[in-house]
């Protein structure tokens, strides 16, 4: 039997007709039916073009123009991924942002075509300020917290990936891990380390056995260099799930209370945890050599 649709009865609500609805009773509560846009300027141009860099000169023509800045903005960002910590690559980061919201004033431009200097000068700065407030920084954090982190070390830096398992790491890998720091007093005289992220060889991993001696130290035998403020004597073996990483602090004090005492310190901070890891860094970035200390 052929279904038959009558003319005199309603389709059916579909399943998304609530949010429609919810939508519409949001829009008539903040007043915002009674703003009506000029007929170039739409909602969906005006979410695009904050969204999206470049849209609103594309969309507000000439499209040669929309098409440069995307270009622009897709050079910029390759120069900030490249030199990712540097001031070269603040300065292309800065420039993304000033082209997004340019982009976004220029698709604004009817709106503000009767509006005086001072509201067009405070609507750029007040764009800029939503813009780099609601989408770079949030951007920026999410970057460096879950793929890349710059790391600083003897005024070069060093780019870390943190998409790494801790289990992957294996001794003689280089890793950045978080580190804490610590202040020594004896007699009023006080040394501190700073706190922050560290980076360094790991030594020795889980169950190996570090001995120390005046000369050097050895790791299940195998004997190395000894590093600075490294003990004169003592054994330790490496807990589960932990590493050890001799820490590269930059000490600061003022007094003398002797060596030991920074030795103890900074052997209990060389103790660390597969909790502290971060990342490990590339061992080229681009054309550069990443030279690790």
């Amino acid at each position: 039997m052929s279904r038959f649709v009558s003319s005199y009865y309603p389709p059916r609500a579909r399943w998304c007709s609530p949010l429609f609805s919810f939508g519409n009773s949001l829009r008539r509560g903040l007043v915002l039916d009674h703003i009506h846009l000029p007929k170039d300027v739409t909602s969906l141009g005006l979410a695009g073009s904050f969204l999206i860099p470049g849209v609103g000169v594309y969309l507000r023509r000439p499209r040669l123009w929309g098409l440069i800045a995307f270009a622009v903005y897709g050079l910029l960002f390759l120069q900030f991924i490249m030199w990712l910590g540097y001031p070269f690559g603040n300065y292309a980061f800065g420039l993304m942002l000033s082209i997004h919201a340019t982009s976004f004033v220029y698709y604004c431009s009817p709106l503000l075509s009767n509006a005086r200097f001072r509201f067009r000068l405070g609507f750029t700065v007040a764009v800029l300020i939503a813009v780099g407030g609601f989408i770079y920084a949030p951007l920026r954090h999410a970057i460096q917290e879950h793929w890349l982190t710059p790391l600083r070390v003897n005024g070069h830096v060093i780019v870390v990936q943190k998409r790494v398992s801790a289990n992957t790491v294996q001794r003689g890998n280089w890793v950045a891990y978080t580190l804490s720091g610590y202040v020594i007093s004896v007699h009023g005289n006080q040394y501190a380390g700073h706190s922050g992220m560290g980076l360094g060889s790991v030594l020795a991993m889980a169950g190996d056995r570090v001995d120390f001696s005046t000369n050097a130290f050895t790791v299940n035998g195998i004997a190395h260099p000894l590093l600075p403020y490294m003990p004169a004597f003592g054994t330790l073996t490496v807990p589960e799930n932990h590493w050890f990483i001799w820490p590269d602090f930059a000490i600061n004090g003022h007094g003398d209370i002797g060596e030991a005492n920074i030795s103890a310190a900074m052997l209990q901070r060389a103790d660390v945890s597969e909790n502290q890891f971060v990342g490990e860094p590339f061992k080229r970035w681009f054309w550069r050599r990443q030279s690790l200390p």
